[in-house]
């Protein structure tokens, strides 16, 4: 093991700034990516995020996408767009990729998350 190496990097400690409680599995926007909380996490309280992964987790209703498409993280509606949408300032494009097709009406999606691959609008 390299005398320098800190953790696998799948995880990452995040401490909660938001001024609200963060439950189980809920999206947390880590400036340029995404992370997904572990646990339930009280605002000033420090808990852990998945960074790599793959979850269920909110999709913009009227997004239709297959699977592999590259998905956009809509920050004001808390949820993922197919890549055809126009991002606004602050979405954060290449958030993660469809592991299901996504279909109109549907309120969740199947995502594997990437980091490393996004950009902010």
């Amino acid at each position: 093991m390299a005398t320098n190496y800190v953790q696998r990097g799948a995880k990452s400690a995040w401490t909660n700034a938001t001024g609200a409680d963060v439950s189980s599995g809920d999206v947390v926007e880590l400036t340029n990516i995404i992370g997904v909380a572990e646990g339930d996490i009280a605002d000033g309280e420090t808990g852990t995020v998945c960074i790599e992964g793959v979850f269920t987790l909110p999709k913009v209703s009227a997004a239709v996408f297959a699977v592999g498409e590259k998905l956009i993280w809509d920050t004001s509606g808390g949820a993922f767009d197919d890549s055809s949408a126009t991002p606004a300032t602050g979405d954060i494009t290449g958030a993660g990729i469809a592991v299901a097709a996504g279909a109109d009406g549907e309120t969740t999606c199947t995502v594997k998350l990437t980091p490393g691959n996004t950009a902010v609008a």
